[in-house]
């Protein structure tokens, strides 16, 4: 009898087991010739012999002597038509993961273990995180660039955001970078961004090294998240080398890693060794200067500074460069400042070699996209290509009763100057002219993707209107398409009935359903975007606070049909002045307040949502009447907490004829004037 054997690789010894019970792998038959298994390689045919297991060292706090065994090779890397060398200083890196996965909160450690820091110096917590809305809501919104020196090695990290709404700003970024850290959460495993990032990576070539990150959480499953990741790989078509990637785990908030679960190093060396080791160098192309503007910021003192990554050649203070935009449209400039980054900060050089990350000043025109090239050999790359907006809003001048009151920047040209502005930095964005001078359609990734323009906007003083989001419809061959996405939801048990129930009215299938940690379930749903607007909140309250709700745009299909994503209606102001708390008293058993007494009030604008279908109109400001008639005792009026609002919650909230009054210091809803108008003819 035949007896297969399998071959244990260790960086020590190697030795032959019989396996006499070898039979293919459940993996193995949707496999072309191998596929590699976190070391692990099953052959396709049934008829081998042989099965080898690479398994890698589980030694991780002495990595130095036993280094890491990376076989992600430089296969998979395009095939570039000029020729190359690799610049072995410098590894250029973006940490991408699904939001809330820990990329910032890992960056901190690797900063802070890299001696960025002064051990006596106070840093606060997500430093990469230097937005005030990032620190608000916990999320990153802008992709930042930083450095830290690994063994006479610089390596550029690029912290990018987590969020399926700005995945415009990753997909710029991974053209700078010829690698990435794939961060996954230990307990959750791969997520809707997270396949986002990945696919995009492996288009590129990239080569990968996952993190499972948070390892130390109680209910970690390293071993399932493993899996999941593999097969993410498979589903992608990534190819055999991209597949045997180098797995670590990591607990980003304790500064540790390893490269198994149960035995972490004391710091991240682990890590630093699998970024020299699995990612390769920069690749240079032999010929004259190019870079591609990749990101643009903005310095009071300095104008436009655009950041990329040095593709040829070498760049130099003082330099006369062409911008090229194709090749038969360039424009002359001259460089007047050169910055790399250096630990956390942007320091001066005099000159920049090619592959490394820098930023330029002195082109004050420059755009996103452009090449900066050699004067006169110099030739434009490819322009960055990035997926096209799935929801539009429409941005109004103020035309409320309490215009300029708290606002700055009230009028059209302030409001179109503006969105101008965003659009030579926000790639995913678009901006078009509406139905009146004053009016313009805002196009983007998703309903959040405009929400954080619109916070950004309200804090820099703008007083503006916007209406409710609306999908971006395609016909083709006079068919009409919408847009479908993916959504991933996580919910108790108890609470999925209402849940599946909810998705289910609003046109969402489910293809999916698994078992969650911690008495949870994962339902997985293709849905129209129409269906998504609203639905955040209501899912919450089907649950209880309990579901936590992820979305990623899929593809575009056939109309879905009318749906209902709200089904109750408004409570209408229908005479202006303060709010009084006898008006209230009377008011709220109609419904649940949105104001509180002593707050100012417009005809028009909605003070509450109605308990029933349709609108409502009543008076918040009716006072009591005032008689010469003594009362036996004052009459003690208890008033419901109003519901506070944010803004996100009022585009969610608001329906085809309403509209969101955004002021520096107040969010308000009314009803749109023009179908008040329309109704009464």
């Amino acid at each position: 009898m035949e007896m297969a054997t399998t071959t244990f690789h260790s960086s020590s010894a190697s030795v032959s087991i019989p396996n006499p019970n070898s039979r293919p792998h459940p993996l193995s038959s949707s496999l072309p010739l191998s596929k590699h298994l976190f070391g692990f390689s099953f052959p396709s045919s049934s008829t081998a012999k042989t099965t080898t297991l690479r398994l890698r060292s589980r030694n991780p706090t002495s990595f130095a002597p036993t280094p890491i065994k990376c076989s992600v090779s430089e296969a998979a890397a395009p095939v570039e038509k000029k020729k190359l060398s690799r610049r072995g200083d410098i590894r250029n890196i973006a940490i991408v993961a699904h939001v809330d996965h820990g990329k910032t909160t890992l960056v901190d450690s690797m900063l802070r273990q890299a001696k960025v820091f002064r051990d006596n110096q106070v840093v606060q917590e997500r430093i990469m995180d230097s937005n005030d809305i990032e620190r608000e809501r916990g999320i990153t919104i802008l992709s930042k660039n930083t450095s830290i020196t690994y063994k006479d090695s610089k390596i550029n990290i690029i912290d990018t955001p987590g969020h399926s709404d700005f995945g415009g700003e990753v997909e710029r970024i991974l053209n700078m970078v010829e690698g990435i850290l794939l961060v996954v959460d230990s307990v959750e495993g791969p997520m809707p961004q997270t396949r986002f990032v990945l696919k995009k990576a492996l288009e590129f070539g990239h080569a990968v090294v996952v993190v499972v990150n948070k390892i130390d959480r109680p209910s970690a499953r390293p071993d399932f998240v493993i899996n999941s990741t593999f097969e993410l790989f498979i589903e992608l078509n990534a190819t055999d080398e991209q597949c045997d990637f180098q797995a670590i785990y990591a607990s980003g908030i304790k500064g540790k890693a390893g490269l198994s679960p149960d035995n972490l190093s004391d710091d991240l060396g682990p890590l630093f060794e699998a970024i020299m080791r699995c990612i390769p160098g920069p690749a240079i192309e032999e010929g004259p200067l190019q870079m591609l503007a990749t990101n643009i910021e903005y310095d009071e003192h300095k104008g436009r500074i655009a950041i990329g990554r040095l593709h040829a050649g070498a760049l130099h203070k003082g330099m006369d460069v062409k911008v090229c935009t194709s090749e038969d449209s360039c424009r002359f400039a001259k460089v007047s400042e050169l910055f790399v980054y250096e630990k956390f900060n942007r320091v001066p050089v005099d000159s920049v070699k090619a592959g490394d990350i820098c930023a330029v000043c002195g082109i004050n025109d420059i755009q996103i996209g452009e090449t900066i090239a050699d004067k006169t050999h110099g030739t434009p790359l490819p322009a960055i290509r990035v997926e096209e907006p799935t929801v539009k809003m429409a941005f109004a001048i103020n035309t409320s009763p309490f215009v300029g009151r708290e606002g700055k920047y009230v009028t059209s040209r302030n409001l179109r100057d503006r969105l101008a502005r965003e659009l030579e930095r926000n790639l995913a964005m678009r901006v078009e002219d509406g139905e009146t001078a004053d009016t313009f359609i805002v196009s983007g990734r998703g309903t959040l993707h405009i929400t954080i323009l619109i916070e950004n906007m309200r804090r820099e003083g703008y007083e503006f209107m916007v209406g409710p989001p609306k999908v971006i419809n395609k016909r083709v061959n006079d068919k009409l398409l919408e847009p479908y996405e993916i959504a991933t939801v996580e919910v108790p048990e108890e609470h999925m009935g209402p849940v599946v129930e909810l998705l289910g009215k609003r046109r969402g299938l489910m293809f999916d359903m698994q078992g969650g940690s911690e008495g949870t379930n994962i339902l997985k749903y293709k849905i129209p975007t129409r269906g998504l607007l609203g639905l955040r909140n209501a899912i919450l309250t089907a649950s209880r606070g309990t579901a936590i709700l992820n979305t990623i745009f899929d593809s575009y299909g056939p109309w879905a049909g009318d749906m209902s994503t709200r089904d109750l209606g408004s409570l209408v102001a229908f005479e202006g002045g303060t709010s009084t708390s006898y008006a209230l008293s009377s008011s709220q058993d109609r419904g649940q307040m949105f104001i509180a007494p002593g707050v100012d009030v417009y005809k028009g604008q909605i003070v509450g949502i109605h308990q029933r279908p349709g609108d409502l109109s009543l008076n918040v400001c009716k006072k009591k009447a005032a008689t010469n008639i003594r009362s036996n005792k004052e009459q003690s009026v208890i008033l419901d907490t109003p519901l506070d609002y944010s803004l996100d919650d009022c585009i969610e909230y608001i329906q085809e004829d309403e509209l969101v009054e955004v002021t520096p210091a107040s969010i308000r809803m009314c009803k749109n004037p023009k179908f008040s108008k329309k109704s009464s003819r």
